[in-house]
């Protein structure tokens, strides 16, 4: 702690003690409490906490936790890194995080991209990690273009960092196009609405196959130094690797190509990060199959229109049911109104049941796809009122987490 003031050491200590008492009180693993008080005690103690690290900040509004422990396994190979175990990605969080892993000289942080621009003042990262942006919670997080703006502005205070940008997306390129040290990845980008005209000029934004570019200007997709070729991974100086994956779908392929090629900027073996992104199984419960009785239930998270897009994409219809969870709190953002811009048609084989404290809300939208469905709102019912066998749950934020806390309990 020789880098730590005698506050700063005073707010740690009061942390620790609010983290263990929390835990004892089975209120949690206290991360937090304690990094609320750490901050409320001392502000500047997330910068010091930085210092003498090599850190990685990783942002984007869906895929941050994927990316986050499939970087934190790829930079494994360096040595320790300090990271968040529970995905808590706002201050309190990530003091938590560098607080419980002090000696780790590296560290991989997700970080909210409300968030991205303080924060990488505190920590100056040696990189960060842009994977897309799209809306999200409108009455928490706001319009789309402001939020490219702030990015944008952030980074600029940071020339000497190395950002790893998603080329694929056009937000993210506006974001990354005039930073002086930029790693381009196509990691891909099933979510085209909040693009169609140029965050830079206003202009229409034309798209031919993989490519595009924004009319009567010279703002275009980056040539990418790291791209998908199937189950291939290739990169600078002719790398061509297997991904081989323990999580699904296209966007974790994604998430996988950046986790690489920012593990690489910072020195790790290519073949070592690539073999490393195929040990992650689970995130914070994501994609995991829990036993339900006779159900056999594999649980996938999604928060906003591109992640729902994406999580959809990946359901199994061959599967004896698909539970949609839906809860409308302010985690989850009260609006629901991006319901309708989700594409939930292509389910007329599948016993699809609506659950969650907004199940009324998403029947009235499966109604207008032309899904035949049944209302559960309980989703543990909802998944026993499926035929026997494999059972695809899809829920948002909190739907999913008070799902894993009644299962959990039902375990014990």
């Amino acid at each position: 702690m020789a880098d730590i003031s005698v506050r700063g050491r005073t707010a740690l200590t009061v942390a620790d003690a609010a983290a263990w008492a929390s835990r004892k009180a089975g209120r949690g693993n206290g991360s937090m409490i304690g990094g609320l008080l750490a901050l409320r005690i001392d502000p500047q103690i997330m910068k010091q906490l930085g210092r003498g690290r090599r850190t990685v900040l990783i942002t984007g509004t869906n895929g941050k936790s994927t990316t986050t422990r499939m970087t934190t396994a790829a930079l494994s190979t360096l040595g320790e890194v300090a990271t968040q175990a529970d995905g808590a990605n706002m201050d309190a969080g990530i003091v938590s995080a560098l607080n419980v892993h002090r000696d780790a000289p590296l560290a991989a942080i997700e970080v909210d991209e409300l968030h991205l621009p303080h924060v990488t003042d505190a920590l100056k990262p040696e990189a960060v990690v842009l994977l897309n942006l799209s809306r999200d919670q409108l009455d928490r997080v706001g319009e789309i273009n402001m939020i490219e703006r702030r990015l944008r502005s952030g980074l600029a205070r940071h020339p000497d960092t190395i950002v790893i940008a998603n080329c694929d997306d056009v937000l993210i390129t506006s974001i990354a196009y005039d930073h002086p040290h930029v790693i381009w990845v196509a990691a891909g980008s099933g979510w085209a609405m909040d693009a169609t005209s140029c965050p830079r000029s206003g202009e229409p934004i034309l798209w031919e196959g993989p490519h595009w570019h924004s009319t009567g200007t010279d703002f275009a997709r980056p040539q990418p130094d790291w791209w998908l070729d199937g189950d291939k991974l290739c990169g600078p100086d002719g790398i061509r690797l297997p991904l081989r994956l323990a999580l699904p779908g296209r966007a974790n392929r994604g998430n996988a190509a950046q986790a690489v090629a920012v593990a690489v900027a910072m020195g790790a073996e290519v073949e070592q990060a690539c073999a490393a992104t195929g040990t992650v199984q689970e995130i914070a419960g994501r994609y995991r199959t829990v036993q339900v009785g006779e159900h056999a239930a594999r649980l996938l998270l999604a928060k906003n229109p591109a992640g729902w897009q994406e999580a959809l994409s990946m359901i199994d219809h061959s599967a004896a049911g698909l539970v949609i969870a839906v809860n409308g709190q302010v985690p989850d953002g009260e609006d629901l109104s991006w319901l309708w811009d989700v594409r939930f048609e292509h389910f007329e084989d599948v016993h699809v049941v609506a659950a969650g404290e907004r199940a009324t809300d998403l029947a009235v939208r499966l109604t207008y796809a032309g899904v035949a469905h049944t209302t559960v709102p309980d989703p543990v019912r909802a998944i026993a009122s499926c035929p026997a066998g494999q059972v695809e749950v899809l829920a948002n934020y909190t739907a999913f987490r008070d799902l894993n806390r009644d299962l959990r309990e039902r375990t014990q």
